[in-house]
């Protein structure tokens, strides 16, 4: 009877042990089942390649300014610009948008403006085609990036001549207007290095942000020969219109005492399709660390003064060298703009400094300069001193 009931007992013991081995496997199953179940009804979001192409980037630029010409002193802390960019890549072309803010206008006048917003197709080096608000496709000057430039502004010359605070009293645009442009790079050598760049232009004459005023276009060109790695030699045209331009100038009027002496009074009007005739002639060299250049840019067309004349002319020429190479910078500038194109109104810089590098994204730019107003027939100094960073 023992026996009997032992066995039974192991039997049972058994049994169970079976039932409770086969349960983990059923549980697994269902779960298994279920995990399959809720990735079939998972909904997979591809993000498009021309997202993640989109980069953000930007960058600052601190100003400080000190200058004792007589009758207007400056001692002035400003902030020269902050730019955020978008650059993006669909296909074949590239495409950029860029907002501005700067105290264009003057201390405690900010502005805050669409300055590039353009679409590039790029597919052939030979042949591209850029529409939208960009660069003006003139001198070499005009496109260089504010930082690269290495100076506290670029060129008086190209200020007025380029399409900056110009001449005919166009709102400071940059170098930028809204236009087509075709360009290519050619005639490759041995090495695959392309030897010869052409680029040509139709924009509406007006500015960043303006539609044309007159339905006259400006074409703009300019090409220029790569001989040797690092140096380019160039020339460029322009010709076209503003839409209106206000002006001024000196008239003669008669006295309301009786007398009917004509004396002199300023009068404003206003001058519908002014003429923009210009050229110039470039010439640059840029490798190592090793940047020099030289412009010189001639307009003929009246400007916001008309008293000035329909001429103007100005150069420049500058280097900047390594003295220690990713660290350090030496610089020195000369330049000469004439808004008449005469030597008694000749303004002339004459620029040196330093370039000093805390990263290849942070630097401090410094110089000073003696300018010479033959107009005042005096001198006078300027210092500048700038803390620029990228991100």
């Amino acid at each position: 009877m023992l026996k009997k009931t032992f066995l039974l007992i192991v039997l049972m013991t058994g049994f169970v042990g079976t039932m409770n081995a086969e349960e983990p496997e059923v549980l697994n199953a269902e779960v298994q089942n279920a995990q399959e179940v809720q990735q079939e009804k998972k909904t997979v979001v591809e993000v498009p390649q021309w997202v993640k192409n989109i980069k953000f980037s930007g960058y600052g630029m601190l100003q400080y300014q000190g200058e004792d010409k007589e009758g207007a002193h400056t001692n002035t802390f400003n902030l020269r610009l902050a730019r955020f960019i978008l650059d993006g890549k669909i296909g074949d072309f590239d495409w950029r948008a860029q907002i501005q803010g700067t105290n264009v206008k003057g201390p405690g006048e900010p502005t805050v403006q669409l300055v590039d917003l353009y679409a590039e197709w790029r597919k052939y080096p030979e042949f591209k085609i850029r529409a939208g608000q960009f660069k003006r496709a003139f001198t070499f000057e005009n496109p260089t990036h504010p930082i690269t430039q290495g100076w506290y502004s670029y060129a008086m010359v190209i200020n007025n001549l380029s399409g900056f605070g110009d001449r005919t009293g166009e709102k400071s645009s940059g170098g930028r207007d809204i236009g087509l442009q075709f360009s290519g790079d050619l005639f490759p050598n041995a090495n695959g290095r392309r030897t010869f760049h052409y680029q040509i232009g139709v924009y509406n004459g007006e500015g960043i942000n303006q539609k044309d005023k007159d339905n006259k276009k400006d074409i703009i060109g300019g090409f220029w020969v790569m001989p040797i790695q690092g140096l380019r030699i160039g020339a460029f045209g322009w010709t076209g219109t503003r839409g209106e331009m206000a002006a001024t100038y000196t008239g003669y009027v008669y006295s309301q005492d009786g007398a009917y002496v004509p004396y002199p009074t300023t009068m404003n009007t206003t001058i519908k399709s002014a003429r923009k005739n210009r050229y110039a002639l470039s010439a640059e060299y840029d490798k190592n660390e090793y940047t020099f250049r030289a412009e010189y840019l001639h307009s003929q067309g009246y400007g916001a003064n008309l008293e000035l004349g329909d001429k103007a002319d100005g150069w420049y020429a500058f280097g900047i060298v390594p003295v220690v190479k990713s660290k350090l910078h030496a610089k020195a500038r000369y330049q000469t703009y004439r808004d008449n194109k005469e030597w008694n109104r000749a303004k002339t810089m004459y620029e040196i400094g330093l370039n000093y590098f805390f990263t290849k994204n942070l630097q401090l730019n410094a110089e000073y300069a003696l300018v010479n107003e033959r107009a005042a027939h005096k001198n006078h100094n300027f210092v500048d001193v700038e803390l620029d960073f990228r991100f």
